[in-house]
């Protein structure tokens, strides 16, 4: 039961990094683009904004697609945690904890969540598991 639950979780987690990153990158889901992003990154302090959104974009495109498959999965997860503390830091530090008031809870808990799983590894149905 512990290696579906760490599956679900890496898809879950992954795909929806996944998600986000493709929204920064190509503008899909809803997403602005690089164009767009980069403008927002720029308004932030993030400069140049093009260039940080294309390496927030590719941080969790990748990152996100070795997540929910597992495969380098320690990586992964760090890629993953290091976006989320570049959020709490630069986008939602100052608005306390809690989502409610744009807090960083949710950030916190998907970078404890990457975290504890590159901690303990993938499971067994995963590609690290295959490989290594």
């Amino acid at each position: 039961m512990i290696n579906i639950g760490l599956l679900i979780i890496r898809l879950v987690i992954g795909l929806l990094f996944v998600g986000h990153g493709a929204q920064k990158l190509f503008g899909w889901f809803g997403g602005y683009g690089l164009k767009g992003t980069g403008g927002w990154f720029e308004s932030i302090g993030m400069k140049p904004g093009v260039t940080m959104a294309l390496f927030a974009g590719l941080a969790e495109l990748v990152g996100g697609i070795l997540f929910a498959v597992g495969l380098l999965t320690p990586l992964a997860g760090f890629i993953i945690a290091g976006t989320m503390v570049m959020a709490i830091v630069k986008v939602h530090g100052a608005n306390g904890l809690w989502a409610t008031s744009n807090g960083y809870e949710y950030n916190l808990t998907l970078l404890a969540v990457t975290i504890g799983v590159a901690l303990i590894g993938p499971g067994q149905y995963a590609l690290d598991a295959f490989l290594f």
